[in-house]
């Protein structure tokens, strides 16, 4: 458990840390980044540095905490990677089910495999479900985002890759949208931000601007036609 900096959330929450790239969103994945310094500091669960791993000394974690929390699951991972066994997957649910004070946010680039395990998990009130939708190619994942079980269902278009014209926003809660940071930072065209403002007001849905991104993100800054967009769903409980 760390205190976070991700301007969406309070605190992260890791029971399995490392990936692998699946599309263009993955391609200056921060937490590989992370993972290697970490290794190199000698940080013991980043051993193996971005290599997959399973945690089950942090699934205690969340019982420790004496006050709610909004807490982003699985920040160095993904939840949903195809090599995360289903059984470790119910135990995390398990945690967060029994921990109904807190917010559990959980975002994944693996759909596919949330459909599939969605009916056999328990949705506590205090689940909510996301996908990353960095340009129109991967749309589909918010299709199967809507077919889960989650209470707050969220797309996290970050970085923001492309336009997002034209999206079916029924059953979905919360818009998150970003430029990338770092190094070599891909472009983000501020129209494309500007559409899915006007799309979300449209749809009753609550919209985030995380940042704008580039080599100096805290320059950029993230302020959008002179305000700052921080809307979340309503919590619960």
């Amino acid at each position: 458990m760390a205190q976070s900096h991700i301007e969406w959330t309070e605190m992260t929450w890791n029971p399995s840390t490392g990936c692998d790239k699946i599309s263009a969103g993955c391609k200056y994945c921060y937490a590989e980044v992370m993972a290697r310094r970490l290794q190199a500091m000698g940080v013991t669960k980043y051993k193996n540095g971005f290599e997959l791993a399973i945690h089950e000394n942090a699934l205690s974690i969340p019982y420790s905490w004496k006050s709610p929390k909004i807490v982003f699951v699985n920040s160095m991972s993904d939840l949903f990677h195809q090599d995360v066994p289903f059984a470790f997957i119910e135990k995390v649910f398990n945690v967060m089910n029994d921990n109904p004070q807190h917010v559990f946010q959980i975002l994944t680039k693996r759909s596919e495999i949330l459909l599939q395990y969605s009916p056999k998990l328990k949705w506590g009130h205090n689940i909510w479900m996301g996908v990353s939708i960095e340009n129109q190619k991967v749309m589909n994942r918010m299709e199967d985002l809507k077919k889960c079980g989650a209470r707050v269902k969220f797309l996290s278009c970050e970085p923001l890759l492309g336009p997002l014209p034209d999206m079916k926003l029924d059953g979905i809660d919360w818009v998150i949208v970003g430029g990338e940071s770092g190094r070599k930072p891909r472009y983000m065209n501020p129209d494309w931000v500007l559409d899915i403002l006007d799309q979300c007001e449209n749809a009753q849905v609550k919209f985030f601007f995380k940042q704008w991104g580039g080599t100096n993100k805290k320059k950029t800054g993230r302020v959008l036609l002179n305000k700052t967009w921080d809307e979340m769903p309503e919590r619960l409980g």
